[in-house]
């Protein structure tokens, strides 16, 4: 990340709340997707955009991660689901 011109490394203090942007095709799709990935973790779903065309949609996932690993395994995670076209 560059931070004020310079590559720096963000360092970030763990357990702390993160914000993954799931888009897809299917509302329904997207939520159950969702669901298989945090499993009994608690997190907040809210609809966050879609497309002019309404082709895509995309959902916004809070939950607390516990670590980087945690939260680069969460973000794999969505990121091989059949449902989920992009993760940001």
């Amino acid at each position: 990340m560059l931070v004020n011109g310079c590559k720096q490394k963000v360092e970030m203090e763990y357990p702390c709340p993160w914000v993954y942007k799931i888009i897809g095709r299917e509302q329904g799709e997207l939520r159950g997707a969702i669901a298989e990935v945090v499993q009994a973790r608690e997190c907040l779903v809210s609809l966050s955009n879609s497309s002019s065309g309404g082709k895509y949609l995309c959902l916004d996932v809070e939950l607390v991660v516990l670590s980087a690993e945690d939260r680069e395994a969460q973000y794999l995670a969505f990121k091989e689901h059949s449902a989920v076209v992009m993760v940001l």
